[in-house]
Protein backbone atom coordinates (compact mmCIF):
# COMPACT_ATOMS: atom_id res chain seq x y z
CA UNK A 1 0.00 0.00 0.00
CA UNK A 2 0.86 3.47 -0.62
CA UNK A 3 2.75 4.96 2.69
CA UNK A 4 2.32 8.66 1.64
CA UNK A 5 -1.36 9.58 3.29
CA UNK A 6 -2.49 12.76 1.41
CA UNK A 7 -2.66 13.98 -2.37
CA UNK A 8 -3.54 16.90 -4.18
CA UNK A 9 -4.86 17.20 -7.52
CA UNK A 10 -4.51 20.09 -9.32
CA UNK A 11 -6.35 21.36 -12.87
CA UNK A 12 -7.27 19.01 -15.23
CA UNK A 13 -10.27 17.59 -17.11
CA UNK A 14 -12.51 14.91 -15.83
CA UNK A 15 -10.07 12.36 -15.42
CA UNK A 16 -8.11 14.42 -13.04
CA UNK A 17 -11.40 14.38 -11.27
CA UNK A 18 -12.17 10.68 -11.25
CA UNK A 19 -8.34 10.25 -10.34
CA UNK A 20 -9.39 12.55 -7.16
CA UNK A 21 -12.95 10.35 -6.15
CA UNK A 22 -10.64 6.58 -6.59
CA UNK A 23 -7.93 8.10 -4.71
CA UNK A 24 -10.24 9.34 -1.58
CA UNK A 25 -11.99 5.90 -1.65
CA UNK A 26 -9.00 4.50 -1.31
CA UNK A 27 -9.17 6.48 2.07
CA UNK A 28 -6.69 8.66 1.36
CA UNK A 29 -7.02 12.80 1.74
CA UNK A 30 -7.79 14.39 -1.22
CA UNK A 31 -7.40 17.99 -1.95
CA UNK A 32 -8.50 19.36 -5.41
CA UNK A 33 -7.99 22.26 -7.09
CA UNK A 34 -8.95 23.97 -10.09
CA UNK A 35 -12.01 21.46 -10.67
CA UNK A 36 -14.42 23.73 -9.97
CA UNK A 37 -16.61 23.06 -12.70
CA UNK A 38 -16.89 19.47 -12.09
CA UNK A 39 -18.69 16.90 -9.90
CA UNK A 40 -16.66 15.67 -6.92
CA UNK A 41 -17.42 13.22 -4.25
CA UNK A 42 -18.29 14.76 -0.58
CA UNK A 43 -14.25 13.06 0.94
CA UNK A 44 -12.55 15.40 -1.70
CA UNK A 45 -11.74 18.86 -0.06
CA UNK A 46 -11.70 21.61 -2.64
CA UNK A 47 -8.66 24.00 -1.94
CA UNK A 48 -7.29 26.90 -3.77
CA UNK A 49 -4.05 25.96 -5.29
CA UNK A 50 -1.48 26.90 -2.76
CA UNK A 51 -3.21 25.53 0.12
CA UNK A 52 -3.61 22.13 -1.51
CA UNK A 53 0.07 22.21 -2.27
CA UNK A 54 1.10 22.83 1.11
CA UNK A 55 -1.39 20.42 2.74
CA UNK A 56 -0.82 17.30 1.10
CA UNK A 57 2.39 15.38 0.20
CA UNK A 58 2.07 14.68 -3.09
CA UNK A 59 0.84 17.19 -5.50
CA UNK A 60 -0.61 15.69 -9.51
CA UNK A 61 -0.50 17.86 -11.89
CA UNK A 62 -2.88 16.89 -15.24
CA UNK A 63 -1.81 16.27 -18.97
CA UNK A 64 -0.54 18.38 -20.58
CA UNK A 65 0.63 20.02 -16.98
CA UNK A 66 0.65 23.47 -18.75
CA UNK A 67 -0.30 24.61 -22.51
CA UNK A 68 1.12 28.16 -22.16
CA UNK A 69 4.13 27.34 -19.70
CA UNK A 70 2.12 30.73 -17.86
CA UNK A 71 -0.79 28.78 -16.47
CA UNK A 72 -1.96 25.41 -14.98
CA UNK A 73 -3.94 23.79 -17.76
CA UNK A 74 -7.52 23.71 -15.83
CA UNK A 75 -10.21 23.88 -18.03
CA UNK A 76 -12.72 23.30 -15.07
CA UNK A 77 -10.88 26.08 -12.96
CA UNK A 78 -12.83 29.02 -11.85
CA UNK A 79 -9.91 31.57 -12.42
CA UNK A 80 -6.21 30.82 -13.95
CA UNK A 81 -3.65 29.48 -11.43
CA UNK A 82 -0.53 31.18 -12.24
CA UNK A 83 2.57 29.02 -12.29
CA UNK A 84 4.13 31.06 -9.64
CA UNK A 85 7.08 31.35 -7.38
CA UNK A 86 4.17 30.93 -4.51
CA UNK A 87 2.96 27.77 -5.76
CA UNK A 88 6.28 26.10 -6.31
CA UNK A 89 7.85 27.24 -3.07
CA UNK A 90 4.85 25.32 -1.62
CA UNK A 91 5.65 22.19 -3.52
CA UNK A 92 9.08 22.34 -1.89
CA UNK A 93 9.80 18.85 -0.48
CA UNK A 94 6.12 16.89 -1.91
CA UNK A 95 6.37 14.71 -4.29
CA UNK A 96 4.69 15.97 -7.43
CA UNK A 97 3.46 14.51 -10.81
CA UNK A 98 2.94 15.61 -14.39
CA UNK A 99 2.26 15.13 -17.66
CA UNK A 100 4.78 16.94 -20.33
CA UNK A 101 6.97 18.35 -17.13
CA UNK A 102 8.96 20.28 -20.02
CA UNK A 103 5.47 22.59 -20.01
CA UNK A 104 5.81 23.01 -16.17
CA UNK A 105 9.27 23.63 -16.77
CA UNK A 106 8.86 26.51 -19.34
CA UNK A 107 7.73 28.72 -16.15
CA UNK A 108 11.26 29.19 -15.07
CA UNK A 109 13.48 29.69 -11.93
CA UNK A 110 11.91 27.13 -9.07
CA UNK A 111 10.07 25.03 -11.49
CA UNK A 112 12.73 24.09 -13.63
CA UNK A 113 14.99 22.93 -10.52
CA UNK A 114 11.92 21.14 -9.22
CA UNK A 115 12.26 16.89 -9.05
CA UNK A 116 9.51 16.20 -11.10
CA UNK A 117 7.74 12.58 -12.01
CA UNK A 118 6.59 12.67 -15.15
CA UNK A 119 4.10 10.20 -16.40
CA UNK A 120 3.22 10.73 -19.66
CA UNK A 121 6.93 9.06 -20.05
CA UNK A 122 6.27 6.28 -18.45
CA UNK A 123 5.47 3.17 -20.84
CA UNK A 124 2.44 1.84 -18.93
CA UNK A 125 1.13 4.89 -19.36
CA UNK A 126 1.20 4.82 -23.27
CA UNK A 127 0.18 1.19 -23.30
CA UNK A 128 -2.69 1.28 -20.91
CA UNK A 129 -4.20 4.52 -22.89
CA UNK A 130 -3.43 2.46 -26.09
CA UNK A 131 -7.41 0.67 -25.38
CA UNK A 132 -9.17 3.78 -24.38
CA UNK A 133 -7.91 5.73 -27.33
CA UNK A 134 -8.70 2.91 -29.61
CA UNK A 135 -11.94 2.77 -28.51
CA UNK A 136 -12.36 6.27 -28.83
CA UNK A 137 -11.07 5.93 -32.19
CA UNK A 138 -13.78 3.58 -33.57
CA UNK A 139 -16.39 5.78 -31.50
CA UNK A 140 -15.85 8.86 -34.01
CA UNK A 141 -15.35 6.22 -36.72
CA UNK A 142 -19.29 4.93 -36.01
CA UNK A 143 -20.82 8.57 -35.44
CA UNK A 144 -18.95 9.89 -38.92
CA UNK A 145 -18.87 7.37 -41.32
CA UNK A 146 -22.20 6.32 -42.95
CA UNK A 147 -21.26 2.96 -44.00
CA UNK A 148 -20.61 -0.02 -40.94
CA UNK A 149 -16.76 -0.66 -39.96
CA UNK A 150 -17.82 -4.83 -41.48
CA UNK A 151 -16.52 -4.56 -44.19
CA UNK A 152 -14.71 -0.90 -44.51
CA UNK A 153 -11.51 -0.81 -46.27
CA UNK A 154 -9.60 0.71 -42.78
CA UNK A 155 -5.85 2.09 -42.75
CA UNK A 156 -3.79 2.13 -40.04
CA UNK A 157 -0.48 4.37 -39.82
CA UNK A 158 1.82 3.07 -37.68
CA UNK A 159 2.56 0.26 -35.66
CA UNK A 160 3.09 1.44 -32.41
CA UNK A 161 0.59 0.62 -29.26
CA UNK A 162 -2.08 2.20 -30.74
CA UNK A 163 -1.69 1.12 -33.57
CA UNK A 164 -1.29 -2.18 -32.39
CA UNK A 165 -4.60 -2.15 -30.44
CA UNK A 166 -6.51 -0.24 -33.09
CA UNK A 167 -5.78 -2.79 -35.82
CA UNK A 168 -7.14 -5.39 -32.93
CA UNK A 169 -10.15 -3.86 -32.36
CA UNK A 170 -11.27 -3.08 -36.02
CA UNK A 171 -10.05 -7.25 -37.37
CA UNK A 172 -12.38 -7.85 -34.29
CA UNK A 173 -15.01 -6.00 -36.18
CA UNK A 174 -14.30 -7.81 -39.45
CA UNK A 175 -13.47 -4.86 -41.09
CA UNK A 176 -10.81 -4.87 -44.28
CA UNK A 177 -7.66 -3.80 -42.27
CA UNK A 178 -4.21 -2.45 -44.19
CA UNK A 179 -1.34 -1.21 -41.53
CA UNK A 180 1.35 1.01 -42.66
CA UNK A 181 5.28 0.82 -40.60
CA UNK A 182 8.43 1.89 -41.84
CA UNK A 183 10.80 -0.71 -40.00
CA UNK A 184 10.56 -4.21 -42.18
CA UNK A 185 10.02 -5.79 -38.41
CA UNK A 186 6.92 -4.01 -37.76
CA UNK A 187 5.73 -5.38 -41.21
CA UNK A 188 6.57 -8.89 -40.75
CA UNK A 189 4.23 -8.39 -37.22
CA UNK A 190 1.47 -6.63 -38.88
CA UNK A 191 1.51 -9.66 -41.54
CA UNK A 192 1.27 -12.21 -38.58
CA UNK A 193 -1.55 -10.39 -37.18
CA UNK A 194 -3.17 -11.28 -40.15
CA UNK A 195 -3.26 -7.75 -41.99
CA UNK A 196 -1.97 -6.13 -44.95
CA UNK A 197 1.34 -4.44 -44.62
CA UNK A 198 2.27 -1.65 -46.15
CA UNK A 199 5.46 0.84 -45.91
CA UNK A 200 4.26 3.95 -44.77
CA UNK A 201 6.55 6.05 -47.23
CA UNK A 202 4.56 4.35 -50.57
CA UNK A 203 1.62 4.97 -49.56
CA UNK A 204 0.95 7.35 -52.35
CA UNK A 205 2.26 5.26 -54.70
CA UNK A 206 0.43 1.93 -53.86
CA UNK A 207 -3.17 3.28 -55.85
CA UNK A 208 -5.30 1.86 -52.89
CA UNK A 209 -8.43 4.24 -51.22
CA UNK A 210 -9.75 3.50 -48.38
CA UNK A 211 -13.42 3.83 -46.33
CA UNK A 212 -11.51 5.46 -42.90
CA UNK A 213 -8.01 6.35 -42.43
CA UNK A 214 -6.94 6.33 -38.60
CA UNK A 215 -3.29 7.91 -38.66
CA UNK A 216 -1.06 7.65 -35.13
CA UNK A 217 2.06 8.76 -36.58
CA UNK A 218 3.08 12.55 -35.18
CA UNK A 219 4.15 13.61 -38.69
CA UNK A 220 3.19 14.58 -41.46
CA UNK A 221 2.24 11.68 -43.58
CA UNK A 222 -1.32 12.83 -45.36
CA UNK A 223 0.05 15.70 -46.96
CA UNK A 224 -1.88 16.72 -49.85
CA UNK A 225 -0.97 14.43 -52.77
CA UNK A 226 -1.27 11.70 -50.07
CA UNK A 227 -4.40 12.33 -49.19
CA UNK A 228 -5.60 12.63 -52.55
CA UNK A 229 -4.29 9.59 -53.64
CA UNK A 230 -5.58 7.29 -50.59
CA UNK A 231 -8.14 9.15 -49.32
CA UNK A 232 -11.02 10.09 -52.07
CA UNK A 233 -14.06 9.44 -50.58
CA UNK A 234 -12.79 8.54 -46.95
CA UNK A 235 -12.92 9.86 -43.64
CA UNK A 236 -9.70 11.12 -41.78
CA UNK A 237 -9.13 10.80 -37.93
CA UNK A 238 -5.98 12.01 -36.79
CA UNK A 239 -4.81 10.42 -33.47
CA UNK A 240 -1.58 11.39 -32.97
CA UNK A 241 0.21 14.27 -30.84
CA UNK A 242 1.08 17.82 -32.48
CA UNK A 243 1.60 18.27 -34.43
CA UNK A 244 -0.16 15.37 -35.78
CA UNK A 245 0.26 13.46 -39.21
CA UNK A 246 -2.60 15.29 -41.57
CA UNK A 247 -2.62 18.37 -43.78
CA UNK A 248 -6.07 19.62 -42.35
CA UNK A 249 -6.51 22.67 -44.55
CA UNK A 250 -5.44 20.37 -47.97
CA UNK A 251 -8.30 17.97 -46.73
CA UNK A 252 -10.95 20.79 -46.84
CA UNK A 253 -9.79 21.82 -50.16
CA UNK A 254 -9.66 18.43 -51.32
CA UNK A 255 -13.81 17.93 -49.83
CA UNK A 256 -11.94 15.05 -47.07
CA UNK A 257 -13.45 15.31 -44.17
CA UNK A 258 -10.95 15.10 -41.14
CA UNK A 259 -11.19 14.70 -37.49
CA UNK A 260 -8.64 15.67 -35.27
CA UNK A 261 -9.53 13.42 -31.79
CA UNK A 262 -6.81 14.36 -29.25
CA UNK A 263 -6.82 13.10 -25.68
CA UNK A 264 -9.44 10.49 -26.29
CA UNK A 265 -9.03 8.84 -23.35
CA UNK A 266 -9.83 12.03 -21.40
CA UNK A 267 -13.01 12.47 -23.32
CA UNK A 268 -14.43 9.22 -24.20
CA UNK A 269 -12.99 6.92 -20.47
CA UNK A 270 -12.17 9.44 -18.10
CA UNK A 271 -12.24 6.99 -14.85
CA UNK A 272 -10.55 4.52 -17.02
CA UNK A 273 -7.82 7.10 -17.58
CA UNK A 274 -7.94 8.69 -13.95
CA UNK A 275 -7.33 5.24 -12.56
CA UNK A 276 -4.05 4.94 -15.04
CA UNK A 277 -2.59 7.93 -13.50
CA UNK A 278 -3.14 7.24 -10.30
CA UNK A 279 -1.55 3.30 -10.60
CA UNK A 280 1.62 5.23 -11.73
CA UNK A 281 1.40 7.44 -8.96
CA UNK A 282 0.85 4.97 -6.30
CA UNK A 283 3.53 2.74 -8.14
CA UNK A 284 6.35 5.55 -7.83
CA UNK A 285 4.90 6.75 -4.55
CA UNK A 286 6.25 2.94 -3.13
CA UNK A 287 8.96 3.18 -5.52
CA UNK A 288 10.25 6.04 -4.36
CA UNK A 289 9.66 5.07 -0.24
CA UNK A 290 10.76 1.43 -0.29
Amino acid sequence: MVKIKSFAVIGGDKRQAEMAKSIAADGYTVYAAGLEGLALSPAVQRAQAEKAALQAETVIFPLPASKDGKTVNAPYSAAEIPLSDALAEALRGKMVFCGMKERLRQAGGAWRAMPLHDYFAREEFAVHNAVPTGEGALEIAMREYPGTISGARCLVTGYGRIGKALSAMLGALHANVTVSARKPGDLAWIQAAGFRAVETGSLAQQGETYDIIFNTIPAMIFDAHTLAKTAEGALVIDLASAPGGVDFEAARRLGIPAVQALSLPGKVAPRTAGEIIKNIVYHVTEEGLA
